[in-house]
C-alpha cells in the first residue's frame, strides 16, 4: 500500500510538470512586451566627412557682394544614437540624434573660421530584410529632419545658431551577439544647404553633403 501510493505521488508530480509548462507557455504576451520587443537602442560613433563647396557671396547687401568664397568643412568624429521601431522585416522607423563638432572655414573672406557643434535630429524608414549577407542581417534607411549648427563660445567668432533642413539615407550590416546585445556598421550620407549663421557675407546658398561611415552596439528590450 506504502509503494502504491509513492508510486500514484510520482506519476502525479511527472504529469504536472508538462501541463505547468505548457500553462506558462501559453501565457499571452502583453502588448507593452510586444511593443518592446521591436524597439533597440544603437550607440554609434561615426566619421563625418563633408563636401566642399565654392560660389559668389549672394545678397546684393552683403559687404563682399559677388566674391567667390570657397566653404571648406574639417573633418572630424561624432557620435549617433538611434532609436527604431520594426513592426515588421520591411516596415519599421527610426529617430536619429547626432552630435559632432568642427571648424567651418571661409577662404578669402573673414572671419575665416568659425568653430561650431552640429546635432542632428531626424526621423525616417527602416527596413531589415529577414536574408543574411555573410551571416549579417543588412539594413536600408532613409528620412529627414534637419541639423542644428551652434558655434562655441570662444571659436565660434560671435555668429549665430541655425538650423537646416536635410534629408538622408543609410545602408549597413548587423548581428545578435545574444538576445539582449548586437553589433552594427553602416554608412550615411546627409544632404543640406552650406551653414552660414544668418551672416550675408557668409550666404552662399550652395548644396552639400556629409559622408557618415558607422560603427557601434544596439540594445534590444
Amino acid at each position: 500500500m506504502h509503494k502504491a501510493s509513492l508510486l500514484f505521488c510520482a506519476a502525479a508530480l511527472a504529469c504536472s510538470v508538462p501541463v505547468s509548462s505548457l500553462a506558462q507557455a501559453s501565457t499571452p504576451q502583453s502588448s507593452f512586451s510586444r511593443v518592446m520587443s521591436r524597439v533597440d537602442l544603437g550607440v554609434s560613433g561615426a566619421g563625418m566627412f563633408t563636401h566642399t563647396v565654392t560660389g559668389p557671396i549672394i545678397p546684393p547687401e552683403a559687404p563682399d557682394y559677388g566674391s567667390t568664397v570657397e566653404q571648406q568643412t574639417s573633418n572630424t568624429l561624432g557620435a549617433i544614437v538611434t532609436i527604431r521601431y520594426q513592426q515588421r522585416p520591411w516596415v519599421g522607423f527610426e529617430f536619429n540624434g547626432s552630435y559632432a563638432r568642427y571648424t567651418e572655414n571661409f577662404i578669402s573672406v573673414a572671419p575665416n573660421q568659425v568653430q561650431t557643434r552640429a546635432s542632428e535630429y531626424t526621423f525616417g524608414y527602416v527596413a531589415q530584410p529577414l536574408f543574411t549577407v555573410v551571416g549579417l542581417r543588412p539594413f536600408f534607411g532613409a528620412g529627414g529632419g534637419f541639423l542644428e549648427f551652434k558655434p562655441t563660445g570662444h571659436g565660434g567668432q560671435g555668429q549665430q545658431t541655425e538650423a537646416r533642413p536635410m534629408v538622408y539615407y543609410s545602408a549597413g550590416l548587423q548581428k545578435d551577439i545574444n538576445g539582449y546585445l548586437g553589433i552594427r556598421g553602416g554608412f550615411r550620407q546627409l544632404f543640406f544647404e552650406d551653414p552660414d549663421f544668418n551672416a550675408n557675407y557668409l550666404t552662399l546658398q550652395k548644396r552639400t553633403y556629409t559622408l557618415q561611415p558607422t560603427v557601434g552596439f544596439y540594445l534590444k528590450f
